[in-house]
Order: C-alpha cells, then structure tokens, then sequence
C-alpha cells in the first residue's frame, strides 16, 4: 500500500514567497513491519553484504555507555511475548501478562551485560536504500544503493545516540551475498529496528525558521502559527518539515537551536543525508499522517527510540563520500 502525505493545511509560499528560495525536497519512508529481501529497500532489513567483506564492528569502546541494555534475542523474544499479550482478550483484574511471561521478562532484565560493551561491537542493519526507489539519493556516481548502519549502544561522544555509519554500493557487483551476518552480543532496547519495507514519498520541505534569512524569519514570526494558544497550522509543525524517518531534506533544530555540523576530516558543512526517527509522524501534530493510515494506528512503526522520542540527523560531507558521517539529535 502507497503512504501519502495530506496537502498541507496551506501553501506557506502564497503568504510568503521567499521561502520558494529555501526549500528542497525529501524522501519520506514511511517504514512499516514485514519481510524484506537482500533486493529491496528497507529499514532494519537484511542487507545486500558482500559475502567476501568483514562485517563491520564499532571498536570505540571507551564511548561506549551501559545503559537500557540487553540482547537482539531478548528483544525479540519481549517484542513477541508484548504483542501476544496485547492481543488477547485484556483481563479485568492484575498483570495483562501471565506468570510465565513476567518470569521470563524479569528474568532478560535481569541479564548482567555491562562488561560487553568493553569489546568491539558488531553493527546492526539501520536501513539499505536503493537509487530506484529513492528520489533523493544523492550517492557517487557508481553507487545504486545505500547502506545505513549503527553501533547499537549509546555513545557517550555522540550526545548519548548511536554511532552511525556509511556504506555505497553498485549491487551489480556485489556477488555472492553474505547469509548470516554476525550479531551484537549487546545492544540498547532502544536501537534494534524492527525490519520494515518502505514506501518512498517525495515531499517538499522549507527551511528551519531559525535559519531563513532575518527578513523572512521575522515575517514568519509575525504571522505566528506555531504558538500552544495559536489554532491555526504552525510553520515549524505543519507547513515545513516532514517528520519521520526520511532522506535528505532539511533538520528540524527545535532541541538545541542550530549549529555548525562540520566534517571532521576538513571541516567543510556537512549534507543532511539520513533521518532516523522516533515515529513516522508526530502525535500531537498529525497532519502529517498518511492519509492511509486508521487514525487509531501508532506512529512508532519501527521499534526504535532516539532520546525522548527525537530524530537522529546523520549528514555527510560534501567533499568526500569517504568522510565519516556526522549525526544531530533533536
């Protein structure tokens, strides 16, 4: 089934015309659970791995931090043991689980798995992005696809996030594929993506407020919009930026205010490349909710939590493919 974004409430560009001058589009997703191949785009699917290349580990074990940790089988096993649950017949009285699943619960909280994050951990599969299916794929000329991948634990260096990294590809020579990909014998609760095919949706997005030029934004500020008191639809909420999990487009720095994302390597503005996010839309704000979609559904549809239920920006440089990628966490 095809996602699609509702028109927006307003054509912000009929108010006000300069920001045709500060706009862009993006790729929204719109992941939701099922049963990816090697072939396909997906969020938290397998992944078109050279059977002949060393998987990849995070050996930054001095950032690494022990919190909400656990096991990929434990959480599956949780992930299972929850929606069982959540589909039977809700009991009127005590615990919706039974004795049997609580114990088993308890028992995977109770794992000591501290002393794990001292040795290099393996990545896990993120996202895998195919020229074909994304508008907004801006890889080396070669490349057709696109591999996203993470460090599943917080990084104390990374604002308390994942660590994440690149991978471009031409899948006409990757070959033999790699079958069984080696797993994190640790990892966050809040970073194991649950495999989803995406269903790619061009939109176009406008410029953070904050950085449009001091005339416009002072305009944009006049007019309002985006005020708790305000009933009408809000800039930064409605009419600018896409939430969810998206490629390119611009960021939305309503956390911390914007600042300067500079490659590491020369110090050139980095690209906003990757969104990984919290939910596909905002609960509050749900003009941005499929038009497909029961009103009734969830916007958590890939398991994953950043922070308080923000996004992760992952940017790249524009002057090497081969720099390290940067991340933001609004």
């Amino acid at each position: 089934m095809v996602r699609t974004t509702p028109p927006r409430p307003l054509d912000i560009t009929e108010l006000f015309p300069g920001l045709r001058e500060h706009s862009t589009t993006a790729t929204r997703l719109h992941p939701r659970p099922g049963t990816p191949t090697t072939a396909d785009s997906s969020v938290g699917g397998p992944l078109l791995w050279p059977a002949g290349e060393a998987w990849p580990v995070c050996d930054d074990a001095g950032a690494h931090e022990p919190y909400n940790l656990t096991t990929p089988a434990a959480l599956r096993r949780r992930r299972e043991i929850l929606a069982t649950a959540n589909a039977r017949t809700p009991q009127r009285h005590g615990d919706f689980l039974t004795a049997e699943e609580r114990a088993e619960l308890d028992a995977a909280d109770a794992l000591e798995l501290d002393d794990l994050i001292d040795d290099p951990i393996p990545l896990i599969p993120v996202a895998q992005l195919y020229r074909r299916d994304i508008p907004d794929y801006a890889g080396p000329d070669g490349t057709d696809v696109l591999q996203v991948l993470w460090c599943p634990v917080d990084h104390s260096d990374r604002h308390y996030s994942p660590r994440v990294f690149f991978y471009w590809r031409d899948s006409s020579s990757v070959g033999p594929v790699l079958e069984a990909p080696p797993e994190p014998p640790v990892i966050s609760e809040l970073y194991l993506p649950v495999p989803c095919v995406v269903h790619p949706e061009q939109v176009r997005e406008y410029q953070y407020a904050d950085l449009l030029p001091d005339d416009l934004r002072e305009q944009l500020d006049e007019w309002g919009g985006d005020d708790e008191d305000d009933e009408g639809p809000g800039y930064q909420s409605d009419l600018s930026l896409a939430p969810g999990w998206k490629v390119g487009g611009y960021a939305n720095w309503s956390l911390s205010d914007p600042h300067p994302v500079d490659c590491e390597v020369c110090g050139t503005a980095m690209t906003l490349t990757f969104t990984a996010d919290s939910a596909d839309w905002n609960g509050t704000h749900c003009s941005w909710r499929p038009l497909e979609e029961d009103p009734d559904t969830s916007p958590d549809t890939v398991g994953v939590q950043i922070g308080r239920g923000y996004s992760l920006y992952a940017f790249r440089c524009p002057e090497s493919f081969d720099h390290p990628p940067a991340t933001a966490m609004q």
